[in-house]
């Protein structure tokens, strides 16, 4: 089975769990609660600014036609700050899991699944706060490049799923194997896997608009991506080298 494929499924297995039951539930509802305030206080002013704002730009490319696109505009606004609003939520609800979670998924996947992968600790809680850092500021540097692009219709889906899927990968590789993967062990799976990686982003960034799988999307996207990872991780250490099998460090001795 693809190894994609298969991480999802041992994911949505896992998340019956009742640990991963609790987990599903307050990262979200905490999310939520701080965008879905921000929204009911400022909601009518951004669709206000965002309208007067694509209405300048419609005028000022159409030279000396004026078009009366007000209601049309309008609508584009209030969809624009829709598909904005849910990864917002989402990736605040991912941001606290990875902080305060993913010890504890891994620990559940990996006490499962992979009970003789060696501990080799190549990360730290600073690393883990730096790479949320990076990706923070990944995430800044796209939706400011991305800007021209959503002026076209037809890209308008495309693009959050695109950053999105970006910034899934960046925020949970590193939290997934900090514990287990030595750092030239993340760093070459990060490399080797590049693709896949974005590619399961996009995937679980799609997700997060399906009703109700949105809503547990946070534990969805951290059980996936340890599941893909530790068994990259374990399949990269029993690869052969001159001849030999390396295994866990169990196995060897």
């Amino acid at each position: 089975m693809n190894p994609v494929a298969r991480s999802l499924l041992y994911a949505f297995a896992n998340m019956l769990h009742p640990r991963m039951l609790w987990l599903m539930i307050w990262p979200m509802l905490i999310a939520l609660a701080i965008w879905g305030s921000l929204l009911w206080i400022l909601g009518a002013q951004l669709v206000l600014l965002l309208s007067a704002w694509m209405q300048e730009w419609v005028q000022s490319g159409a030279f000396l036609i004026r078009w009366d696109l007000r209601d049309a505009i309008a609508v584009t606004a209030k969809i624009l700050i829709f598909l904005t609003f849910i990864p917002l939520v989402w990736l605040t609800a991912l941001l606290i899991l990875s902080t305060f979670g993913m010890p504890a998924m891994v620990e559940h996947v990996a006490s499962r699944r992979f009970p003789r992968l060696a501990r080799r600790q190549g990360g730290s809680m600073a690393g883990s706060i730096w790479n949320g850092v990076v990706a923070l500021a990944g995430l800044a540097g796209l939706a400011v490049a991305s800007i021209p692009f959503w002026l076209v219709p037809p890209l308008w889906p495309l693009i959050p799923v695109a950053i999105m899927g970006w910034l899934n990968q960046r925020v949970l590789r590193y939290d997934a194997l900090v514990e287990h993967a030595s750092g030239e062990e993340m760093q070459r799976i990060f490399a080797s896997r590049r693709g896949t990686l974005f590619v399961m982003g996009a995937i679980l960034a799609l997700l997060a608009y399906v009703p109700f799988v949105g809503f547990v999307a946070p534990v969805l996207f951290g059980l996936a991506f340890i599941h893909l990872l530790l068994g990259e991780l374990q399949a990269l250490r029993e690869q052969p080298i001159e001849g030999e099998v390396v295994g866990t460090e169990e196995a060897r001795l």
